[in-house]
């Protein structure tokens, strides 16, 4: 079952998607919070959600401020991820949700890094794709200044590209190029914005915070972030923390492992299984 919300959170709409499997109650379910990648939304989701849900879990997939169906945060663009982080704070507050699970993807991936390192909101368990605890590597000063010229009749077709070279070679042409276009329904101010607080957002300072078991994963082809540098900071957390903390590269994805990876949603859920049993999980 899926439900469509619009949720009051800091003076502006935000839009979630609710999916359930058919004939359970909703108190009998552990939820999982799904995050999107820069300048997208929840449709990112929308074939590992409905699975997820099958597997047995309550799924929550906003669109975070001014992205898909959300209205845009008051302030205006969001260049700081904490800011997002909070929102989801928030969005759990309201729907009356304690110790979920979160999965995010690249910024949604840094969120889902930052939920985990908040000692006041413990979770269940997170799973962070294609992102670290460092600052991302991106043009701050560049992608700042091209918010003064977001018009730019060439960004859609910079997006579309773009995105062909960040999938990895698991995926067929095809695919590749329905994800791409599907990107292009991005807001290029939102986008940007998003990448600025990629480019700026560091919680090396937290990783003695963790409050749950972690995994990291990383597409061995994503040409956006260091799956080395990953690996270092999964065994940095690990060291500072008394809870599990695993890593595991994707062999031929790149950066949008749920929308590349053929039936993700069921490896989602080996690793949150993985993340409450202790147990260990490999690669697809």
């Amino acid at each position: 079952m899926i439900e469509a919300r619009y949720v009051p959170i800091r003076n502006a709409l935000l839009f979630v998607e609710i999916h359930t499997p058919d004939d359970v109650g909703i108190g009998e379910l552990p939820t999982v919070v799904c995050l999107h990648t820069a300048g997208q939304s929840g449709v990112q989701w929308r074939h590992a959600a409905p699975d997820l849900a099958r597997a047995g879990y309550r799924v929550l997939v906003p669109d975070l401020p001014g992205h898909g169906r959300s209205e845009p945060a008051v302030d205006g663009p969001v260049t700081d991820l904490g800011v997002y982080a909070d929102t989801i704070g928030d969005l759990l507050d309201v729907l009356g949700v304690d110790r979920p699970f979160v999965i995010g993807c690249s910024i949604g991936g840094k969120i889902t890094l930052d939920l985990a390192l908040r000692p006041e909101r413990p979770l269940a368990g997170a799973v962070a794709l294609e992102a670290d605890t460092a600052p991302g590597h991106v043009n701050v000063r560049g992608l700042r200044r091209e918010l003064d010229d977001i018009a730019s009749p060439s960004r859609a077709d910079r997006t579309y590209l773009g995105t062909l070279a960040s999938v990895g070679g698991c995926v067929t042409d095809e695919v590749a190029r329905r994800i791409a276009t599907m990107h292009k329904r991005e807001d290029p101010e939102i986008s940007s914005s998003d990448l600025i607080g990629w480019g700026t957002h560091d919680l090396r300072a937290r990783h003695d915070r963790l409050t749950c078991p972690l995994h990291l994963a990383v597409g061995d082809q994503d040409c956006w972030v260091d799956a080395d540098a990953i690996e270092r900071t999964a065994a940095t957390i690990a060291a500072a923390s008394t809870h599990p903390v695993r890593f595991t590269p994707l062999e031929a994805v790149g950066h949008y492992p749920m929308e590349e990876i053929e039936n993700f949603g069921a490896l989602a859920h080996r690793w949150l299984t993985a993340l409450t049993s202790n147990s260990a999980v490999s690669a697809p």
